[in-house]
């Protein structure tokens, strides 16, 4: 059975909302999927996936969580190599860059991502929680 995890970190919990409609996306392949806070997340959730979804929303001038998010993306750059990936997360200011940059990021890592990610102007609506559920239904089927 395909293992997907989806792992992520939420302030305001915006980002959780997404996290959740991308596993509720999964739910339409016969798949294993786990939901994950950064914080309880380790490289080796990473290396037994077959597919991945990371999120985390923008913070400060446009990067990701510092505490948290960014030290496990840096454990995760030699784990993530050659897997199906996609990015998402919330915002509320700029104009993404932190969206663009993680993705170079990614791709300098190795990992394959599926699509641009997906970010949403504050709370989660309907049309950005379709979009979540077709993202992990893209996720499952990688």
């Amino acid at each position: 059975m395909k293992e997907v995890v989806i792992i992520y970190w939420s302030g305001t919990g915006n980002t959780e909302v997404m996290a959740k409609g991308i596993m509720e996306g999964t739910m339409k392949e016969d798949v294993n999927v786990r939901l994950i806070n950064v914080g309880d997340a380790s490289t080796t959730d990473i290396l037994n996936a077959d597919a991945i979804a990371l999120g985390c929303p923008s913070m400060g001038s446009e990067v990701l969580e510092e505490s948290e998010m960014e030290p496990f993306i840096e454990s995760i750059e030699s784990a993530i190599r050659g897997k199906n990936t996609i990015l998402f997360g919330s915002y509320g200011w700029g104009n993404g860059e932190w969206m663009e940059d993680w993705q170079e990021r990614m791709e300098r890592y190795g990992a394959n991502l599926l699509q641009d990610g997906l970010i949403v102007n504050y709370e989660p609506d309907g049309e950005s929680i379709v979009k979540c559920k077709e993202l992990g239904e893209l996720l499952s089927k990688s």
